[in-house]
């Protein structure tokens, strides 16, 4: 018996695994709002007075339609994980929203934003993690008009999933840039860690607080492995990651993983998970290491913050690059990101049923 059971369980897990948008417009979720930065933004940056933007070619080469504001070339990792919980469309961004029905979610993320509010600005205004907190504010007065008051509303958030993925910047633009932001030289690399996720923790409690029930809470990647990264403080004419700045942002993993198992212990009412970016790399993904290295980026960038050169033809095999330009993975990298995160983490809270509960049957 327990040995059919174990069968079911691997014909289960296959079938998750090749055919995870079987229920395409009917999601396993009811909503999904986002919260983050460029990794994320899919337009909210294209109106602000901002360099941080990616609303022209050679952005959006791949992607339907053309450019929207994704810094990369095609989709990104929540828009891959948007379609594997089963909504039959993307999700808008907060700012523009017409003709979306804003009950079934918002993306608020902000290219160059970060849990701090002076992170990124160098490049012009952007919108913080409170600051899309605010705005998610603004919708939820839209959805109780919506459903008929605001019990309802929270009753329909209580069962959405809250994907935040944010921090990146608070290093890249904010404690590496030296010349720019005192940050590093008021806080060391750990004391630095513990600050941004006791301000992250202050923002998540809001959001508890307004409604969010489940919760998707996105580590950092390795950002000393991007190319911007290895161009300044690389060793010279080395490829190779700066380890020192990985370092940095591992600390914060560590402390975000905290977090998550003190608010799942605190909030017996919600479900909190950790995304492990870090993890994405070669040794654990065979398929990176056919992929172009870390300083090959597949377009050509100019700028102060390493963008893609405005409708410069970019390169042929996309697919087999890691980097699209000196900060942003390509959309095959962002694909294997979604896989990553859904079937490691995402699942746990959204699926309707728990796999890993067969397993002990």
């Amino acid at each position: 018996m327990a040995s059919d059971k174990k069968l079911w369980l691997v014909v289960i897990i296959y079938l998750a695994a090749t055919n995870v948008q079987h229920c395409v417009g009917n999601p396993i979720v009811p909503g999904l709002f986002i919260f983050g930065d460029s990794l994320s933004d899919c337009g909210n940056n294209n109106k602000l007075p901002t360099i941080a933007r990616a609303n022209f070619l050679p952005y959006g080469i791949d992607f339907p339609g053309g450019p929207t504001g994704r810094f990369t070339n095609g989709k990104t990792a929540i828009d891959f994980i948007t379609e594997d919980l089963g909504f039959s469309h993307l999700i808008p961004p907060y700012a523009n929203t017409s003709g979306f029905n804003v009950v079934e979610g918002v993306n608020y993320a902000s290219g160059a934003g970060g849990i701090r509010k002076e992170t990124g600005t160098h490049a012009g205004p952007d919108m913080n993690l409170e600051l899309q907190i605010n705005n998610h504010k603004v919708i939820i007065s839209q959805i109780a008009a919506k459903l008929g008051g605001p019990d309802k509303a929270r009753q329909h958030l209580n069962k959405c999933l809250y994907y935040i993925n944010i921090g990146s910047n608070d290093y890249i633009n904010n404690y590496f840039l030296t010349k720019v932001y005192s940050t590093s030289r008021t806080y060391t690399p750990e004391q630095y860690a513990e600050a941004l996720v006791q301000q992250y923790s202050q923002q998540i409690r809001v959001l508890h607080q307004i409604g969010a029930r489940k919760f998707s809470l996105n580590g950092l990647g390795l950002v000393g492995c991007i190319p911007q990264a290895i161009t300044l403080r690389g060793k010279n004419g080395s490829s190779t990651c700066v380890e020192e700045d990985n370092k940095a942002v591992l600390l914060f993993d560590d402390k975000l993983r905290s977090l998550v198992d003190k608010l799942n212990k605190e909030f017996i009412d919600s479900k909190f998970v950790f995304v492990d970016q870090a993890m994405i790399k070669s040794e654990n993904y065979p398929m990176l290491k056919d992929m172009k290295g870390m300083t090959n980026r597949c377009c050509e960038v100019s700028g102060k913050i390493g963008q893609c050169t405005p409708f410069k033809t970019p390169c042929n095999n996309r697919d087999l690059h890691l980097f699209w330009d000196s900060f942003h993975p390509t959309e095959a990298v962002h694909k294997l990101m979604a896989k990553s995160a859904y079937f490691s983490s995402i699942k746990k809270i959204t699926h309707p049923m728990d796999i890993s509960s067969l397993v002990k049957m």
